[in-house]
């Protein structure tokens, strides 16, 4: 919701005067979405170039708006909205909790850092195998969580001291026409992995004395169960 003149918001003040914490509408207008505030022409809208990226420069239309957001009790909050229109003319909005003096640019920036925690995501699914993970139990699951967070920490790790470790070569960029070089992506880290911790081949012989063990294994553990299910029986 707009924080326009249409609009008015209070605290409830408690019986004893003490100052309100919380503000609630008081106004009978009802609130916009932002999806109408895209479409008014009282926006101003300017074209930022943010940053470049491995798909070109980052370029688009923003436009900053200082809104009330309504909760289903009629809670309000004083927020920015930030709208972005790419050049395709697909939006986006973004809410967020800055302060009214924050700069446009800081509004902006922060707007758009949601891809790389989506990159996170995305990276630990497709690389690490969190997509993969089935249980029944939930201290599994909170196992799984904890070895995914380990992984993509090392990982970030690798990747900090591959940047300052090995600089960017300058004639590239130039040879390349480019601004930024490509970073180490987690799926080098892993090719990285696997030249420096290989997965030892068995010979036949290994492999058939490793089914073996397995096989018998499992027979002690059949046994096992037996045994114990025979000691029940007997018991009643």
């Amino acid at each position: 919701m707009p924080a326009s003149s249409s609009w008015r918001v209070e605290g409830r003040r408690h019986k004893h005067g003490r100052k309100p914490i919380r503000l609630k509408a008081v106004s009978r207008h009802r609130p916009h979405e932002v999806r109408q505030l895209a479409r008014s022409s009282r926006l101003t809208w300017e074209r930022v170039t943010l940053r470049p990226t491995e798909r070109g420069e980052l370029t688009a239309d923003f436009a900053i708006l200082p809104v009330w957001t309504l909760t289903e009790t009629l809670q309000v909050r004083a927020e920015q909205l930030v709208i972005r229109r790419d050049l395709g003319g697909r939006l986006t909005f973004v809410l967020l909790n800055a302060p009214a003096d924050t700069p446009a640019a800081v509004l902006r920036e922060r707007s758009c850092q949601r891809y790389f925690t989506e990159r996170v995501y995305q990276d630990a699914k497709s690389e690490t195998g969190w997509d993969d993970f089935q249980a029944q139990k939930y201290r599994a699951w909170e196992h799984a969580v904890a070895l995914t967070a380990a992984a993509l920490w090392f990982v970030a790790d690798v990747k900090l001291t591959w940047r300052e470790t090995y600089a960017r070569d300058p004639l590239l960029l130039e040879q390349f026409e480019l601004v930024v070089l490509p970073a180490l992506a987690t799926a080098n880290v892993r090719d990285l992995l696997q030249a420096a911790l290989p997965v030892p081949q068995l010979t036949p012989q290994q492999a058939r004395e490793l089914v073996v063990k397995h096989l018998v294994n499992r027979a002690r553990s059949t046994q096992s169960r037996l045994r114990r299910q025979h000691d029940r029986v007997g018991e009643t």
